[in-house]
């Protein structure tokens, strides 16, 4: 038997007994771990958060003290040293799409404190928290609960969180939303394979520049769509080929895809249906009715398909194994997370109006 399978097998099957002196020591360590918190929770009682009450404009974002949370026995207390502002966020902040109020609160928002991306330091852990310690860095993405905008954070140890290497920087493990969305779409929805003809609509914001190499690390040929300014950024990203929006049409120049991911969601299905090979896909970040119409009828009609994936509602252990491989392909250079400006808390309302105004790769808020 091989000496690594041997081991594993080991691992699953032997359980410890537990002696008088076992629980002796696992008492200790609860005690320790309570204290720990305790300690930490007396030094600090509040903390800086970003708030907002109602939808709208930038303006209604403000940065006030709140209380700092106390981790439950399953939870670690996080100090956040960087989050990012996504157009993700933006959505939420005004409430449009109508459809976002589903998750996000019909007539205001049910979380006073937005934000999902985030890394930092584990400042203290729950009694029965056994995957990560104090002085773990992790980095992560908080889904529906939100919260990463602000100086603390606590999220279950089972949430979607992976321990950040020491080659990755703070800010670019919080730059992880383009990548927790371009997996699944392209891998799991557009079943990208090695060859295939990929165009990214896009190709320099957050998800763009993220799926421009992920396809090109999943050996696809690689199409790239932005404006003149940005064609540079995405050609050193690994795009065999980049098409300036400003100039070109990428749907009248007779070329076909086996994939059409639409990361702004300003295409459309019928716009890109004659540019998708057969047995192509379209893929949309944005869950309009149209394209909800779209996938219900391409299912069941035709050889071309139109997808939409709620990326950011998947189980947290999917988003976990994709942080842990986002780690790995960052440490082995085959993805950089392109980031484009940082801004401290204070300034969340002008990093929303960057974000609005159009940007390149991710804004990050430093704390």
């Amino acid at each position: 038997m091989p000496h690594e399978l041997h081991q594993r097998l080991h691992q699953h099957v032997v359980t410890p007994f537990h002696t008088p002196g076992n629980l002796t020591s696992e008492f200790e360590n609860d005690v320790t771990k309570r204290d720990e918190n305790e300690a930490v929770m007396q030094v600090t009682e509040t903390m800086r958060a970003v708030q907002h009450t109602q939808y709208g404009a930038p303006e209604v974002l403000s940065v006030r003290e709140v209380k700092k949370p106390t981790p439950k026995d399953n939870e670690v207390l996080i100090r956040v040293r960087a989050t990012s502002v996504s157009s993700t966020d933006a959505v939420m902040r005004k409430g449009d799409p109508f459809i976002s109020r589903i998750v996000s609160g019909l007539t205001k928002p049910k979380r006073s404190t937005p934000g999902s991306e985030l890394a930092g330091e584990i400042e203290a852990v729950g009694k029965d928290v056994s995957r990560f310690e104090k002085g773990d860095q992790v980095f992560g993405s908080t889904g529906i609960p939100l919260g990463a905008h602000a100086e603390y954070l606590c999220m279950p140890e089972d949430g979607a969180m992976a321990k950040k290497t020491a080659a990755t920087t703070f800010e670019e493990a919080a730059a992880c939303e383009g990548a927790l969305t371009a997996f699944p779409f392209l891998r799991d929805h557009g079943h990208i394979q090695r060859g295939h003809k990929v165009l990214i609509n896009g190709a320099s914001g957050a998800v763009g520049t993220a799926a421009v190499q992920i396809a090109k690390y999943l050996g696809a040929e690689v199409t790239g769509v932005c404006s003149t300014e940005n064609m540079e950024l995405v050609r050193s990203l690994g795009a065999d080929r980049v098409i300036d929006y400003t100039k070109d049409d990428f749907t009248g120049d007779g070329r076909t895809y086996d994939i059409i991911f639409d990361t702004p969601g300003k295409s459309s299905y019928s716009r890109c249906k004659g540019s998708l090979k057969t047995g192509g896909t379209y893929l949309s970040t944005v869950p309009t009715l149209a394209v909800a119409l779209q996938m219900l009828w391409t299912s069941k009609i035709g050889n071309k398909r139109a997808a939409f994936v709620a990326s950011g509602l998947r189980p947290a252990d999917q988003k976990s194994q994709d942080l842990v491989l986002l780690g790995e392909l960052i440490d082995k250079g085959a993805i950089t997370p392109v980031i484009d400006k940082r801004y401290p808390l204070e300034q969340i309302a002008e990093a929303h109006r960057y974000v609005e105004a159009g940007k390149k790769g991710n804004v990050v808020i430093a704390l």
